[in-house]
């Protein structure tokens, strides 16, 4: 069937402030620090993965909430001058657009603060059905942000798998801790490629019934056990990918990182724009850990994603060095 869309993207939209690095533990008693930079750019893992797939050639629409806002306003104008498609991005007229404020560290930690606006208001009324049914593909964003999106995304998966697409979700992080195993069962199942960071996969195992010390390995196969493909983002030492059977390894892209914020979401970009164009699954896993690390040449999640062309030259590069 033809689709309208390459990609539809589910989640938070919102602007990044990102200040740093800083060296010492942050001060309070009105004591201000200088640092060496600070960034206003668009934010939201969801955003950013929409605008790195929108980068490597896809057709992308975004479909989420933000306020009647400068914040939203300037969210909406980010996301078109990047190439995606807002029109499923529904104004509130109540409450704010979401606002991040990152931390940064010298060793690319970083902290994250979000007051969270629209975001518990976001749920299956602000996906079009048309976006939902017409779309290749799939993905969902910070799962633990968005509660009435999230108890949705089983009938919103299913939908759109029973119109041909795949699916695709990064949890991010969950604020409160609990990691919600029992409530992620049912999107698993309808999930075909699960996203998440060396972290996040090791919280979620444990809360799936595996043990504190779970080796990576085995989080990405417990996972898996649900019904999802496993892609595991693992920072300097690479990416893995578990389905359940095998397991396959990638190394990482060397870059001197600048910006370590939305690295992630650019692997989420590079992994569905590669598994889109039909390429063996060593070939998506290399492409995605391409993107990841070559975000991180500038400040902010967006400023230096990649090309297709840009990508593909690094992967064939770090093939030559191994």
């Amino acid at each position: 069937m033809p689709y309208a869309h390459d990609l539809l993207v589910l989640g938070d939209a919102n602007p990044d402030i990102v200040v740093g690095p800083l060296d010492a533990p942050l001060a309070f008693g009105q004591r201000e620090r200088l640092v060496d930079s600070g960034a206003l750019t668009l934010g939201g893992s969801a955003s950013i993965m929409a605008c790195g797939a929108a980068r490597l050639g896809l057709k992308v629409a975004l479909a989420g909430r933000v306020g009647d806002d400068d914040a939203g306003r300037y969210v909406r104008a980010a996301l078109q001058d990047r190439g995606v498609d807002t029109s499923a991005l529904r104004v509130d007229p109540d409450l704010p657009t979401p606002l991040t404020v990152v931390l940064t560290r010298p060793d690319g930690d970083r902290a994250i603060l979000t007051a969270p606006g629209t975001l518990p208001a976001t749920g299956p009324e602000d996906v079009p059905e048309a976006l939902l049914t017409g779309s290749r593909h799939v993905h969902a964003a910070s799962y633990f942000l968005l509660p009435r999106l999230a108890a949705a995304l089983p009938e919103l998966f299913s939908t759109a798998r029973a119109h041909g697409a795949t699916t695709s979700l990064d949890t991010n992080d969950d604020p409160a801790g609990t990691w919600a195993a029992g409530r992620l069962a049912d999107v698993l199942a309808a999930t075909d490629h699960l996203l998440p960071n060396a972290q996040e996969a090791r919280a979620l195992a444990v809360a799936a019934g595996a043990p504190g010390d779970v080796p990576l390995e085995e989080a990405a196969a417990v996972l898996a056990a649900h019904g999802p493909r496993v892609t595991v983002k693992d920072g300097a030492r690479g990416a893995l990918t578990h389905d359940g059977r095998t397991l396959l390894r990638t190394p990482a892209v060397p870059v001197r990182p600048l910006d370590t914020v939305g690295a992630g979401d650019s692997f989420d970009a590079g992994f569905i724009a590669a598994l889109l164009r039909g390429l063996p699954l060593p070939q998506v896993l290399e492409t995605a850990a391409a993107c990841g690390a070559l975000s991180t040449r500038a400040h902010g999640g967006t400023s230096a994603q990649p090309t297709w062309d840009e990508a593909a030259a690094a992967v064939t590069r770090n093939g030559k060095n191994q």
